[in-house]
C-alpha cells in the first residue's frame, strides 16, 4: 500500500507566520500523499476577546457555546484554513481546505453532559475517505479545520488532534498511514523544562509507568490517548515532536508503540 503522511500543527506553528510559512515550504515538498490538520485555538481566543465574547476554559478544554461557535468557525474554517491553502497554492502544492462537513467527511455527535455541558462540542463517530482518497490520489492535499457535523445541520467544535487520529483510523485500511504531532516540544519529555530530556519510544507498558510517576500529565494525557487509539486501529506509525522531525534525519522526537 502507499504510504499517507497525517500531520497536525498547533499553535506554535500557526501563529508564528516565519514559523508557518518555513513548515508549509518543507511540507509542499514532501514526496508521500500528505493530508494537514490544523487547530488554532489561540488565534480565536484572540478574537473573542477583541469581540467581547466571553472565553470557558475548564480543565484545558473550550466550552462552546453559540458565539464561541461562530468564532471558532470564522478562524478556523477561515482566516487559517484558507491563509494555509492559499501558501500551498503558492509553494505549488495544490490543497484543498476542508470541515468535517465539506464532502460529509467527519460525522459527530455533541458531547454528552456528565459533569460539564461543553456546548457544541463534538465526538466523532464516523470518517468517510471516498472524497478525500479522490484528491490523495490525484497530488491534492487536504487541509482540515478543527471542525465537524452532525449531517443535521450543526457544526462542532472538535478537538484537532481528535480529528488528526480519526482521519488516520480511516484511512488504514487503504494506505499505510504515518501520523505526526507537531507541537512546541522535541517529543514528549522525561523533564518538562528539559527541552532534550526526550523519551524516544513510549508503549503501552511504559505509558502507564510515565502516568503513575507524574511524568507524563495535563495536556499530554490526551494527546497520547489520541496516538494510541490510532495505533490501536491499524495506524502504521504515530510520533510527536516538533516539526523537524518530518525534514530533518538527525531530530529527536519520541514514537508511539502498541
Amino acid at each position: 500500500m502507499k504510504t499517507l503522511k497525517i500531520i497536525k500543527i498547533g499553535g506554535n506553528i500557526i501563529d508564528n507566520k516565519k514559523t508557518l510559512s518555513d513548515f508549509l515550504i518543507k511540507f509542499s515538498k514532501l514526496d508521500d500523499p500528505k493530508l494537514l490538520v490544523h487547530g488554532g485555538g489561540k488565534l480565536a481566543t484572540k478574537l473573542a476577546n477583541q469581540m467581547g465574547v466571553e472565553v470557558k476554559m475548564t480543565s484545558g478544554r473550550r466550552i462552546t457555546d453559540t458565539d464561541t461557535l461562530d468564532i471558532t468557525t470564522m478562524v478556523y474554517a477561515g482566516k487559517i484554513n484558507k491563509n494555509i491553502v492559499a501558501q500551498l497554492q503558492a509553494n505549488n502544492c495544490n490543497a484543498v481546505g476542508f470541515s468535517g462537513a465539506d464532502g460529509n467527511t467527519i460525522v459527530s455527535v455533541k458531547r454528552p453532559v456528565k459533569d460539564v455541558d461543553f456546548g457544541f462540542v463534538g465526538d466523532v463517530i464516523k470518517v468517510n475517505t471516498q472524497v478525500l482518497q479522490l484528491l490523495v490520489n490525484n497530488n491534492i492535499s487536504p487541509v482540515f479545520c478543527a471542525l465537524t457535523h452532525d449531517k443535521n445541520g450543526q457544526l462542532f467544535n472538535t478537538n484537532a488532534d481528535t480529528i488528526a487520529s480519526e482521519l488516520a483510523i480511516g484511512f488504514a485500511k487503504d494506505y499505510e498511514v504515518e501520523l505526526y504531532y507537531c507541537f512546541d516540544k522535541n517529543g514528549v519529555l522525561q523533564d518538562v523544562v528539559d527541552d532534550d530530556s526526550v523519551i524516544l519510544n513510549i508503549n503501552t507498558t511504559t505509558y502507564k509507568e510515565l502516568i503513575e510517576q507524574g511524568t507524563i500529565a495535563d495536556g499530554m494525557l490526551p494527546k497520547l490517548n489520541n496516538c494510541f487509539h490510532a495505533l490501536e486501529n491499524n495506524v502504521s506509525k504515530v510520533c510527536v515532536g516538533k516539526q523537524d522531525m518530518l525534514f530533518q534525519s538527525d531530530s529527536k522526537f519520541t514514537t508511539i508503540e502498541k
